[in-house]
């Protein structure tokens, strides 16, 4: 089975690629409850400077470097069909 989200770990070393001499660390965590919404800023050294990316976890627990899209309200016409 394939599996397409990642942890957090993996998403950071796929993306900003820390080595023995350079670290990542999170400079922001943001959780807001109204929207269900979490999400985390990550710095890594590199040559041309300082690298950072925002990671959003979704709501099947992976880690995305894209937000979740938001939800809306649906109707289903199913249930209702005789």
């Amino acid at each position: 089975m394939a599996h397409s989200g990642y942890s957090l770990h993996a998403l950071v070393e796929k993306w900003l690629a820390p080595s023995n001499r350079t670290s990542a660390r999170v400079t922001l965590f943001t959780h807001l409850a109204q929207k269900g919404c979490c999400y985390v800023r990550v710095e890594a050294a590199c040559r041309q400077g300082i690298g950072a990316m925002f990671f959003f976890r979704h709501d099947d627990g992976n880690w995305y470097i894209f937000p979740p899209g938001q939800q809306r309200p649906a109707m289903n016409a199913l249930r209702y069909a005789a």
